[in-house]
């Protein structure tokens, strides 16, 4: 169990990283900055070690407004870890244009972890130090209907193996890749349901494996096995990745209908 840390966990206020600060509050001693555009509501009176804030971690103040808080709320001591796990969703077929849009999503789920990382080499200046990743199992295999959230997390993935190679032995790195998650993710990626793609995965069973996999110093967490060899078997096998992507942009053919269908 993680235990006397002084804690960043963005995106604490649902899904995967509400799970998570369920089970850091467990820990003796650990003190948790919260970040999230509606932490303050929403984790109010949640716990005495939790601390909420109201940001929008998608900007450069933003994340620069986190570290001021963390040094003014944990006394000028060192953040022990931050898990830079706030992200989201689009679910649609991408085909408009608009900038702003496709800037909103990159700005969240990468430029903001990029900006962090920055950030907490800065700040830890030699000391040790752990920052943790979410970044998804769409960012190794990209799926039909979230092309620019697929792509997103592409470039967290390949700025996490870059960084890996220059990173100083004081840093522990991280990364998370949950399947899709039951969460309001996909409340997030559109106000219209749709199917979920295959598997589902519960939060608390991922936030676990992702808390184990910080306290053991793990440098990936897969925390659906079926994943892990779906993997290996569409590197031998090309054609099951194929089948796999077709019965997915089924679900995306079926969700455009539906969309046409409340248009009439």
């Amino acid at each position: 169990m993680i235990t006397n840390s002084n804690i960043v966990l963005t995106g604490a206020s649902s899904g995967i990283g509400y799970e998570v600060l369920k089970l850091l509050v467990k820990g003796d001693g650990n003190r948790i900055l919260a970040p999230a555009l509606d932490a303050e509501e929403r984790l109010d009176g949640f716990s005495e070690s939790v601390i909420p804030m109201n940001v929008d971690v998608g900007s450069k103040e933003g994340v620069d407004a986190i570290f001021d808080k963390a040094a003014e709320v944990f006394g000028g001591e060192k953040i022990d870890i931050f898990y830079a796990n706030a992200g989201f969703p689009y679910y649609e077929t991408f085909d408009y244009v608009d900038w702003d849009r496709i800037q909103k999503i990159f700005d969240v789920n990468t430029l903001s972890p990029i900006y962090t990382y920055a950030k907490y080499r800065e700040h830890l200046n030699g000391r040790n130090g752990i920052l943790a990743y979410t970044v998804s199992a769409i960012g190794q295999m990209a799926m039909p209907g979230y092309a620019l959230y697929s792509a997103s997390k592409f470039g967290l993935q390949g700025f996490q193996q870059g960084i890996r190679l220059e990173a100083a032995k004081n840093l522990q790195i991280t990364c998370l890749y949950p399947v899709a998650t039951d969460t309001n993710f996909f409340k997030v990626a559109n106000e219209v349901s749709f199917e979920k793609p295959f598997p589902v995965q519960q939060p608390d069973v991922v936030a676990r494996k992702m808390v184990a996999g910080i306290e053991k110093g793990k440098k990936f967490v897969s925390p659906c096995s079926l994943f892990a060899l779906s993997k290996v078997l569409m590197g031998v096998c090309p054609p099951v990745r194929t089948v796999y992507w077709q019965l997915e942009k089924n679900k995306l053919t079926r969700f455009q209908k539906k969309l046409e269908e409340l248009k009439k």
